[in-house]
């Protein structure tokens, strides 16, 4: 399980978490009162935003694949490798036609902030090794 200290999700509570690997720490909190509601990570001083659906989106397509999907771990406009969670998160195939992030710019690393969130949340089983981590759902 990811090392939470505390939070509750929100601005002024924001969850303390890492990066799976285990070596950066970020903030994340949901934002449900704008449209689209966001899901907001905090990185020193730089600020991402992906679709709060992105959490149910993405362990339902990672329940119906069945088995460990590799991370694959990319900033936008890096190339990403098919099969990963970082190139469903970004494909014209997923349930928003391509990006979940919000901000043109900073919609990559979806895999490295989103995954431990869903780990937090109980949907995930996440591996934390120094590289190459994989993600498979789990619960309901």
């Amino acid at each position: 399980m990811n090392d939470v200290t505390y939070g509750s999700g929100t601005a002024e509570d924001p969850w303390i978490l890492k990066t799976p690997p285990q070596t950066s720490e970020f903030q994340v909190w949901k934002v449900e009162d704008q449209d689209p509601p966001a899901l907001v990570v905090q990185v020193g001083k730089t600020r991402l935003s992906y679709q709060v659906r992105a959490l149910q989106d993405a362990h339902g397509m990672l329940k119906e694949h069945g088995d460990w999907m590799p991370l694959g771990n990319a900033d936008e406009g890096k190339p990403v490798t098919e099969g990963t969670l970082e190139a469903w998160a970004r494909s014209p195939d997923n349930p928003v036609g391509g990006y979940y992030g919000l901000r043109k710019g900073y919609r990559g690393r979806f895999a490295n902030y989103v995954a431990p969130t869903m780990e937090l949340l109980g949907l995930v089983e996440l591996e934390h090794n120094a590289r190459n981590n994989r993600i498979r759902a789990i619960g309901p």
